[in-house]
């Protein structure tokens, strides 16, 4: 295996940005055909989440804004290495993570172009609470200090993606379940800062 490491792109928040090619397997990451950032939490004017294709839209852009963080974290872990010889743990987890990347884009993109077929009827939460859950995620990627960490987030993620695409609301709450319990361990795991002395 190589221990030399690419390059990085100068500007990953383009649509034409490439993964780093740890080897020939990685394959390049796919743009999704609307990319937006990570939106602030607004509160829906329907009572339930993904009852109307505008919020299975919505709930795309989410995903697309969490896979440019996946991006943007394999590249920062692998920059840190400086030149040097990247540890095969680590190569490995950045493989996965950038095949999950693109199998995250590959759902998003199909949530976009099929948005009207996947409305979740019943959803029985507020499309304020997705949207804010999936930032959240987006956020614990972007600042999550141990890389293999990313992981489980990650396949919540995809879960949720896959959820929506089912356009029933049981498989979505069991993958909003998931990512949830998910961030509350990354916070768990995160360090405390020190308690003020009285």
């Amino acid at each position: 295996m190589a221990n030399e490491l690419p390059r990085p792109p100068g500007n990953l928040a383009g649509a034409d940005r490439r993964a780093p090619a740890l080897d020939d397997t990685v394959p390049p990451p796919v743009a999704s055909p609307v990319a937006s950032p990570v939106a602030s939490p607004v509160a829906s004017p329907t009572p339930g989440g993904l009852a109307t294709p505008a919020q299975i839209v919505e709930l795309a852009d989410q995903l697309s804004a969490c896979a440019d963080q996946i991006h943007e974290r394999v590249m920062r872990e692998i920059r840190a290495h400086a030149g040097a010889p990247v540890p095969e743990q680590v190569q490995a987890t950045a493989r996965a993570l950038f095949e999950d990347e693109v199998l995250l884009r590959q759902r998003a993109n199909g949530l976009y172009a099929d948005a009207a077929s996947f409305i979740v009827k019943a959803l029985g939460k507020p499309q304020s609470q997705l949207v804010k859950l999936t930032a959240d995620v987006a956020e614990k990627i972007r600042r999550i200090g141990v890389i293999g960490e990313v992981s489980g987030l990650v396949a919540g993620l995809l879960s949720l993606a896959g959820a929506a695409a089912t356009g029933q609301a049981v498989p979505v709450l069991l993958a909003l379940e998931k990512i949830h319990k998910q961030v509350k361990a990354i916070e768990a795991l995160a360090p405390k800062p020190p308690a003020k002395a009285g």
